[in-house]
């Protein structure tokens, strides 16, 4: 897929070009620096760094990788975090910007970054994270390479606290209410076993043990669809041959019709869904096309699906949303929330170690 998030340590990854957050000046530094040193050759890497001089914040610059698994080291300097006030996210944004763009220029097809000066510099991990996906975005949307985002624990994935407080609670109602209803359904089985029932006592504990939880218009945005997908067709007096000629859309069928309804292009859709576009024109060369659940997803994210339209093209790659899996319930809350960021939600499920969206 064009983007990742990876737990790894940078120096054990594989791209044409890997990010040093560097010293201003050519020294070794601490972190990350001072770990891509050590793994490039520290005298061979500071004498090529040597020659560059001086790297002003939010500038990039780069050598050759020596011994790491890279062409190209670019070194760019990240701002120390005071207060906000000081134009330290201008110069992150910087940072991103000219580091991709020094990639490009370099014809690199891959490139790896750490969450840039939210170590040693102490900028807010929750804003070096937004920061980093806003440009990351930007430059994949007119641009083909695979960015890698190399964080060393999940704990540095420091989501908003909105953002997180609002995952965590959705998860932790649903996970009371799937409680309940099991509570109930052990209640009702346990009057089985205690005494028989005339028939019509039957009927009403049943429609008492199993109906639905009563719906809490309060709610209504934030409850997970149920795991099903297309309603079957009506089959009444069809025969098996008809039931089996009248089968509706293909996932590939329905994708590209939504795609059309959508008014973007190939292009757009399939780089808002994180999808390379090897992969997207097998989709369209293939009509019974089966795609993985987080390709299926991201489509629906890129092309910003209501639940129910969602449910139903997913239905047709034979996937459903399951309300006990941590992966769907996170989808279903971006989507009842209409946030279609697939960056942001992609940060959300790496945070949660589930898959990220994409291809």
């Amino acid at each position: 897929m064009p983007f990742q998030i990876i737990r790894n340590d940078i120096t054990k990854v594989k791209a044409d070009a890997i990010v040093n957050t560097a010293n201003p000046k050519p020294r070794i530094g601490r972190g990350t620096d001072s770990a891509i040193y050590e793994a490039a050759g520290e005298e061979q890497l500071l004498i090529a760094r040597e020659k560059i001089g001086e790297i002003a914040p939010g500038q990039a610059a780069c050598t050759d990788a020596f011994n790491l698994n890279a062409r190209y080291v670019i070194h760019t300097v990240g701002p120390k975090w005071i207060d906000g006030s000081h134009g330290e996210r201008d110069v992150l944004h910087s940072c991103y910007e000219k580091s991709l763009a020094l990639a490009d220029e370099l014809h690199c097809r891959s490139i790896a970054f750490p969450l840039i000066a939210s170590g040693t510099y102490g900028f807010p991990k929750d804003e070096a994270l937004h920061i980093a996906l806003t440009e990351i975005q930007k430059f994949l949307l007119t641009h083909e390479m695979k960015v890698i985002l190399v964080v060393f624990d999940r704990k540095a994935m420091e989501l908003s606290e909105g953002l997180v407080g609002g995952i965590e609670q959705f998860i932790d109602d649903h996970a009371v209410s799937e409680l309940r209803a099991r509570e109930r359904r052990q209640g009702s089985e346990e009057l089985y076993r205690r005494r028989p029932f005339r028939e019509e006592e039957t009927l009403l504990l049943e429609s008492i043990a199993f109906a639905p939880e009563p719906w809490d218009e309060a709610k209504e945005d934030i409850l997970p669809p149920a795991a099903v997908g297309s309603p079957m067709p009506d089959i009444a007096g069809k025969s098996l041959d008809e039931v089996l000629g009248s089968a509706e859309e293909s996932f590939q069928q329905r994708l590209l019709e939504l795609i059309d309804e959508s008014g973007m292009d190939d292009v757009a859709v399939y780089k808002k869904a994180n999808i390379d576009r090897k992969v997207f024109s097998r989709i369209r060369c293939k009509p019974d096309y089966k795609p993985k659940k987080k390709t299926a997803v991201a489509f629906a994210i890129a092309l910003e699906l209501d639940l129910p339209t969602m449910t139903d093209l997913l239905a047709r790659a034979e996937i459903a949303l399951s309300p006990n899996n941590r992966f769907d319930l996170i989808i279903t809350y971006f989507v009842s929330k209409r946030i279609y960021d697939i960056y942001e939600i992609n940060a959300a499920l790496f945070k949660y170690g589930q898959p990220i969206l994409g291809e």
